[in-house]
């Protein structure tokens, strides 16, 4: 169980969720506006943030943007919005994954649980679950360093996000094998049922701007059409 940080200015919503996952048996801490929000995070370091988007003081975005420059830790946006640009935008600004309003309660447990669960096994071993400290991932000019945490282009370090650092590792891994949207979710984000395939196509693009010489023709991170992806060495 982790500790939780639940920002959200519904006095109702925010009951409720602080509520549920006490129930999970999580140490719960809450702010009703953005500023409260920030000053917690960086006073008690949470394992996970649940963030809305939509704050009074600060907005809900500029929490996410400050807090992800400082810890790497998982933060789960809230949005009442479902529009393709507006949740690429919140993912853009690190979130890790995000749930639209109305959702379910059982969906938003699921998905803290599911995070907290991969962030405690990545610190360990990395998706393919008996990573070795020295192991190291090659594929042509790329290389990723399990042990240490690195990623390297050309012998130049690449800065990846965290779910970027381990989804390139699980493709890396399975390379020449196609991988579907849901397995990626239930591998990389621990989620143990049909998630939100934006999430892993948005993570996708990153890793393609980053590691790719040409995004937009990608050599190493492949589409497979109406199925997923596929890493080529």
């Amino acid at each position: 169980m982790g500790r939780v940080l639940v920002v959200e200015d519904d006095a109702t919503l925010l009951d409720a969720v602080a509520y549920n996952l006490e129930r999970d048996g999580h140490q719960v801490s809450t702010a009703a506006d953005g500023v409260a929000g920030l000053s917690l995070a960086r006073e008690e370091r949470p394992d996970l943030i649940v963030l809305d988007l939509m704050l009074p003081r600060m907005s809900g975005a500029d929490v996410c943007r400050l807090v992800r420059n400082e810890q790497p830790v998982p933060i789960i946006i809230l949005t009442a919005r479902d529009s393709e640009q507006d949740i690429i935008g919140g993912l853009e600004l690190g979130a890790d994954d995000y749930v639209t309003k109305p959702f379910s309660m059982r969906e938003l447990r699921a998905r803290v649980n599911a995070l907290l669960r991969r962030d405690e096994m990545s610190r360990e071993a990395g998706p393919r679950g008996d990573a070795l400290p020295g192991d190291v991932l090659r594929a042509g000019d790329i290389e990723l360093d399990v042990g240490r945490h690195i990623v390297l282009k050309n012998g130049t370090e690449v800065a990846l996000r965290p779910r970027e650092f381990l989804l390139l590792e699980y493709l890396m891994r399975h390379a020449g094998q196609v991988l579907s949207r849901d397995v990626i979710l239930e591998r990389v984000w621990g989620y143990t049922y049909a998630g939100e395939s934006r999430t892993v196509d948005v993570h996708v693009r990153w890793l393609r701007e980053k590691i790719e010489d040409d995004p937009p023709n990608p050599v190493h991170i492949q589409t497979v059409r109406g199925f997923g992806y596929r890493f080529v060495p």
